[in-house]
């Protein structure tokens, strides 16, 4: 199961709109589990990279302090209809995903 989902949409002012939802647990490392009181490790999202046309136009160094299941949001210029979006993550335990989206 992919861990992103996106969309990206073309304004009428040339400005593209890119919503992401990632799916993660984002733990702080500093919470209980309340069944057995033993600390929840941290599990974090670290780098989210998101490239157009496989030129960089975002890049974000996120910590714990990211809600779970993390909402993104930006902006760019520059992007056509039909041009894909390509945006990945890594977190603090060597995981990784990525997903593609095509400009609408």
């Amino acid at each position: 199961m992919a861990s992103i989902k996106m969309r990206a949409t073309l304004g009428d002012d040339g400005v593209t709109t890119i919503k992401i939802l990632i799916s993660h647990p984002m733990d702080t490392g500093l919470e209980k589990d309340k069944k057995t009181g033993n600390t929840i490790p941290a599990h974090f999202i670290q780098e989210v990279v998101c490239e157009h046309n496989g030129t960089n136009v975002l890049t974000a160094e996120w910590g714990p302090a990211i809600s779970k299941n993390p909402y993104l949001s930006f902006r760019f210029k520059g992007g056509k209809t039909g041009d894909t979006l390509k945006l990945s993550w890594v977190d603090n335990l060597g995981n990784s995903d990525s997903g593609e989206v095509t400009i609408q």
